[in-house]
């Protein structure tokens, strides 16, 4: 089983770079060497959206796929970090 664990974040306006630049800084560092992590992937989006997915094997406790992602820093952010997980059930 494979499970996904979305990060996603609206920057404040005009911040989207500086938010992508915290995940690359921040949060991927402290994923990187998680147990069960398969890979990460970064993404931005018009509206200063920043979308972090990080693909887990096996089903690791929701805590665990979010702790190691801390919130950036509230200047940087235009609502607060949403974050949610899906379950792989169908790869071509």
């Amino acid at each position: 089983m494979t499970v996904a664990a979305m990060w996603e974040a609206r920057a404040a306006d005009g911040r989207g770079a500086e938010l992508a630049a915290w995940i690359r800084e921040f949060a991927l560092p402290a994923v990187r060497g998680a147990a069960g992590l398969v890979r990460t992937e970064l993404f931005s989006a018009p509206g200063e959206r920043v979308l972090l997915i990080t693909w887990w094997s096996g089903e690791p406790p929701r805590s665990e796929m979010f702790a190691v992602i801390a919130d950036p820093p509230a200047e940087l952010l235009g609502r607060p970090v949403h974050r949610w997980s899906f379950t792989s059930e169908h790869v071509e």
